[in-house]
């Protein structure tokens, strides 16, 4: 078995909770209504574009010349961007703090709009506690993108075959066995108890 000295986490349901959706509940009270507006305009393939590097008011811009009318709840995507977040999964967080105290090296490797990040970071201190971070916002490729997998196995100087990462999207996960990394399916419903095991399995104690 290959030795793991590199641990890389994904952040959006992984780490933090992320759900669209929360930020319209009042805005738009018809679930039938939020879920065609969340899938038709400002949808996830929207979105990914802001996590590639794409500024929110252009994104915002292009979406208001087609639906005038919508204004306001477009621009509520990102305005009220911190209520799509609302807490941390504390067992995995512990996960994380436990792999740090123990000297491993973790880094963070997410898709994420720049600005927001800044915003996550401030509100979940703990994401500055790994020895870094590959931001997709910021350089402008995004998972499943094998080039932001040798982006961040560079910047880190990690061994691609004793790096294991760790997403809660099976695409992003193969994308990472790909690039020659080890990689961890994270299922939120099985929870740390699950990555723990994987991760003991690969020869990483938690």
């Amino acid at each position: 078995m290959t030795q793991i000295d590199h641990i890389v986490f994904d952040i959006g349901r992984v780490l933090i909770h992320w759900d669209a959706s929360l930020v319209y509940r009042e805005l738009i009270p018809n679930a039938e209504e939020r879920d065609h507006f969340l899938e038709n305009i400002c949808s996830p393939e929207w979105n990914l574009e802001q996590d590639r590097g794409r500024a929110w008011r252009v994104a915002e811009d292009l979406l208001i010349d087609e639906y005038p009318d919508k204004e306001h709840l477009i621009r509520a995507y990102r305005g009220r961007w911190i209520e799509s977040v609302p807490h941390a999964y504390g067992d995995v967080v512990e996960v994380l703090k436990g792999l740090l105290r123990d000297g491993r090296d973790v880094t963070l490797l997410t898709n994420f709009s720049q600005d927001t990040y800044v915003e996550a970071e401030n509100e979940y201190v703990f994401l500055k506690e790994p020895r870094g971070v590959t931001v997709s916002g910021r350089i402008g490729l995004i998972k499943p993108d094998n080039a932001i997998f040798e982006h961040h196995a560079q910047t880190f100087d990690l061994e691609p075959q004793r790096t294991v990462f760790i997403d809660d999207s099976e695409k992003n996960v193969l994308a990472a066995r790909e690039s020659g990394w080890q990689g961890i399916h994270f299922a939120g419903i099985e929870g740390a108890a699950k990555l723990a095991r994987e991760l003991q399995t690969l020869g990483v104690g938690v």
